[in-house]
């Protein structure tokens, strides 16, 4: 590219790190607002079931963000959990907080093998 003032190229910048620097300093500025009130019903629900105050906040705007997605009032939802176990309520969360981590790491629960084995059918207890 040639200035039309000089006949000298203009220099480009091919250097990265500025544009890397732009992205991140803008990368923060995006906020989300939810009203207070279902904030507030969000995380007391969840410190009610046991959850300690940074894991209910955490939780509670994942599932905000995801009610948001879905165009779902968040009360419906936390109704929706109310008739829940205690493990079952750990797996709902950890499937809706796998939806918001990297594909490399998910949270889950181990469960048992019941699925009986052709050998084992043969061995005696």
């Amino acid at each position: 590219m040639v200035d039309r003032n000089q006949n000298f190229p203009v220099e480009q910048n091919t250097d990265s790190a500025e544009e890397m620097r732009q992205f991140f300093d803008k990368y923060f500025l995006h906020q989300i607002t939810f009203p207070s009130n279902q904030i507030d019903a969000v995380i007391g629900y969840f410190m009610k079931r046991g959850f300690d105050d940074q894991a209910a906040r955490s939780t509670a705007i994942v599932l905000l963000n995801q009610s948001r997605i879905e165009n779902i009032n968040p009360f419906k939802l936390i109704d929706t959990l109310k008739g829940v176990t205690d493990a079952q309520l750990s797996a709902v969360v950890a499937e809706v907080l796998n939806l918001y981590r990297q594909r490399t790491s998910s949270l889950g629960f181990r469960s048992p093998v019941t699925q009986e084995s052709f050998e084992s059918r043969n061995v005696r207890q």
